[in-house]
């Protein structure tokens, strides 16, 4: 028997939009959280959301009998950070016995469930029923939401800033004869594209020309005399 949530309070338990989540913490897990406490507490975004869990029930999963499993709305949680923080099983475990906050988003009553803990292998069984599909149509409705409450509409731009990273790549030492190698090869390029964009066809010849002699004359004079020595 599997559930989208338990509506049923535990005791002890706290009600999910009064839950305190540490605004000033700049770690990825109180951002998820206050996203997903956002969803739950908000029916216009909950209910599409919630319609698209209930898809994920396994059809031979009985909805009145049978041992309770875990529901949707924990996997929907579990699932959201470990995607949000990139982490593996082993990191999430931890993070679902010891962080006091997602226990309680996931409807743990820090009373009675105190010594409650989750197996490796429950959370990789579970979490396997989330679909890549459905998962883009709920990041969807997420996106749509995100969009209304930033006073924009689906048909205008988003424009959004994002951090960059380093990568390897073929630059070399900007010497003066290595730069003077570049101007010169953007030379020939524009005055290419100068010839494309005029009328007269004369002077493609004595452009092109004009070009790779001075290339060949800016090679011969530079390189020419290091390549001799290797």
């Amino acid at each position: 028997m599997r559930k989208i949530f338990n509506e049923q309070q535990k005791i002890g338990a706290v009600e999910i939009g009064k839950i305190e989540i540490d605004l000033k913490s700049r770690d990825q897990i109180p951002k998820v959280l206050q996203g997903l406490q956002y969803i739950y507490t908000h029916k216009e975004i909950r209910n599409p959301v919630f319609d698209l869990l209930e898809e994920l029930i396994p059809k031979k999963s009985r909805k009145k009998l049978g041992r309770n499993g875990m529901s949707m709305w924990k996997i929907f949680v579990l699932s959201s950070i470990k995607l949000s923080c990139d982490t593996d099983f082993d990191h999430l475990k931890d993070i679902v016995d010891n962080h006091n906050t997602a226990r309680k988003l996931l409807g743990l009553s820090p009373v009675i469930d105190e010594k409650v803990k989750y197996g490796l292998q429950t959370l990789k069984d579970n979490l396997q029923l989330m679909n890549p599909d459905v998962l883009d149509l709920i990041n969807y409705q997420i996106v749509k939401c995100g969009q209304t409450l930033a006073g924009k509409k689906a048909e205008t731009p988003f424009f959004s800033r994002c951090d960059s990273f380093v990568t390897r790549t073929n630059v070399h030492f900007p010497t003066d004869i290595s730069l003077m190698f570049d101007a010169i090869r953007k030379v020939m390029v524009l005055i290419s594209r100068l010839c494309d964009s005029l009328t007269h066809t004369t002077l493609f010849p004595s452009a092109y020309c004009l070009s790779f002699s001075i290339f060949i004359l800016f090679y011969d004079r530079c390189f020419q005399p290091y390549l001799d020595q290797m």
